[in-house]
């Protein structure tokens, strides 16, 4: 199996289609080349197609899902994803691969590596870092989530601010006091979107004595 057959073996599927191949294909697909060499996903994820790249992170995350995979290929996985992270360039690709690739990975190791990319300057790399807090959620830890989402907690940009928002809200299914404890002392300065996504499972009473505390919040500041 190499990146060529891939890429060829998508061709004919997308004569199937007029317009753009569904995602499920291409998701499906991956499955079928998870044993295909690590350095070869690499290859895919180094393309211009954004189809390709998405093959790539996806036939990495069904490697790192994996039952059978030998922890040296999980090494391998998880340093291909890092070390290319700049072709990782938008939320639908982080989002596909970094609960298993990197969460899964780092669940029982030191999480600095999650922290560093917190702090990074590329925003797909502070995505990262709370996304791959998913597996841990998973496994009812939720610490690394709100740790992290403390770092980004200002952050100012969009994908970020609503992961952030999101994955808060996940943990928060784990520990509901936990999050509103967060929120009591981050809903103020949080961006407003990030506090939406957070508060989206609460109830209406909770909700709107959220947000108020924001609009009273963003009056005081005017």
């Amino acid at each position: 199996m190499t990146a060529k057959e891939f890429i060829e073996t998508l061709k004919i599927i997308g004569q199937d289609y007029s317009g753009e191949i569904p995602k499920r294909e291409i998701f499906s697909l991956a499955k079928e080349y998870q044993q295909i060499p690590v350095f070869e996903a690499t290859k895919l994820l180094k393309d211009k197609n954004d189809d390709h790249r998405l093959g790539a992170v996806s036939i990495l995350d069904w490697k790192a899902r994996n039952k059978k995979t030998s922890t040296e290929e999980r090494k391998s996985i998880y340093r291909a994803y890092i070390e290319n992270h700049k072709w990782i360039d938008n939320w639908g690709l982080v989002d596909r691969s970094a609960p298993y690739v990197v969460g899964g990975y780092l669940h029982d190791k030191d999480k600095k590596p999650l922290y560093d990319l917190a702090r990074s300057e590329n925003p797909m790399e502070r995505r990262t870092a709370i996304v791959s807090t998913y597996y841990f959620i998973r496994k009812n830890e939720i610490e690394d989530t709100f740790k992290i989402a403390e770092i980004l907690v200002n952050d100012n940009n969009e994908y970020v601010q609503k992961a952030v928002g999101s994955w808060i809200r996940e943990a928060g299914k784990r520990n509901e006091e936990k999050l509103k404890k967060f929120l009591d002392k981050y809903a103020t300065e949080m961006p407003r979107i990030t506090l939406r996504y957070a508060i989206e499972k609460f109830d209406k009473e909770s909700k709107e004595y959220y947000l108020n505390l924001k609009k009273q919040a963003e009056k005081a500041s005017r």
